[in-house]
């Protein structure tokens, strides 16, 4: 009995520990990333950006509401926020509240999918699938059919009122102790709501500097602003894989970008061109998969530095 039954108990109660551990404890904790990015013109003082991606907030994780507060200890020149704040129609007041200290500072945000739309249970098995078909979101998929509509015009606004900047599709610019910042942002290309069209022809050239801001690294996006000479681009979107192999990494994006590039910087070249890229791996997860192995939730102090 112990021969035949042994082995798959064991292997039970390992993936039980897992799950245990994924969702009870690294799920919840969370930390602060530091990255330097020497993006900046010669000569001009760095940058202090906090980039908060992927909140995924869902009523009563006060825990994650007591981090997110916290981070205005760290006095950033601006806040980037991009996107998927939610992961139920009830918790616009929750990310208002969290968020609450840092909208104190100049920022920005777009927004992703799960702004819009409420999350739906689905089996994460799909991602694989998807990813081996070249299906995400609605790239390549039927549209969603009884989607939850997130009350998303309420989080906007509060944003509005802050003072933040809405880089829905369009430009932006922010002034931080007389440095100007040109910020150009695209609406989610997980659903296919991006216009490039829009804001194509790269940096204005009136401000000290410019960066792309979007939710999901998709690689048409990335070309796109990397061939219009932006030196950065912020995305989040990937969770970082969210669920990540030890000694391998991620196995999906939930998008078109390479896995070796689902969290953290990297670099991406179109048209002889080359950009910064920095995609976060946030700090929630979809309420029906709260698990996270070997990728922690984070928020990003990013300091642009001047180039060598």
């Amino acid at each position: 009995m112990r021969a035949r039954y042994g082995v798959p108990l064991g292997i039970t109660a390992v993936g039980a520990a897992g799950l245990l551990y994924s969702a009870g404890f690294e799920a919840r904790s969370f930390r602060l990333r530091r990255v330097t990015i020497p993006v900046l013109p010669a000569g001009m003082r760095p940058l202090r950006v906090l980039q908060v991606s992927d909140i995924h907030m869902v009523g009563g994780q006060r825990k994650k509401q007591r981090w997110l507060r916290s981070l205005a200890g760290l006095r950033p020149d601006f806040v980037i926020n991009t996107g998927d704040n939610l992961s139920d129609p009830e918790g616009v007041p929750e990310v208002l509240d969290a968020l609450g200290p840092l909208m104190e500072f100049p920022g920005a945000y777009v927004f992703g999918s799960n702004d819009y739309y409420g999350p739906k249970l689905r089996n994460p098995a799909r991602y694989l699938l998807e990813k081996t078909q070249g299906r995400h979101g609605l790239n390549g998929n039927p549209p969603a059919v009884g989607a939850i509509h997130n009350p998303w015009e309420r989080l906007r606004d509060g944003f509005d009122a802050a003072g933040w900047l809405n880089l829905t599709n369009t430009r932006g610019t922010l002034k931080v102790e007389g440095v100007s910042v040109e910020l150009t942002g695209l609406d989610d290309p997980h659903i296919k709501r991006d216009r490039y069209q829009q804001v194509a022809g790269g940096p204005s050239g009136a401000a000290d500097f410019a960066m792309g801001v979007v939710h999901a690294p998709y690689l048409r996006v990335l070309d796109a602003y990397t061939a219009d000479d932006y030196p950065l681009i912020l995305a989040g979107h990937t969770h970082g894989g969210q669920l990540r192999i030890p000694f391998y990494g991620a196995l999906v994006t939930n998008c078109d970008l390479d896995t070796d590039r689902a969290r953290g910087l990297s670099t991406h070249t179109a048209e002889g061109r080359t950009a910064y890229l920095h995609v976060s791996a946030g700090c929630g997860t979809n309420r029906y998969t709260p698990f996270r192995f070997a990728c922690p939730p984070e928020a990003t102090l990013l300091t642009l530095v001047g180039r060598e």
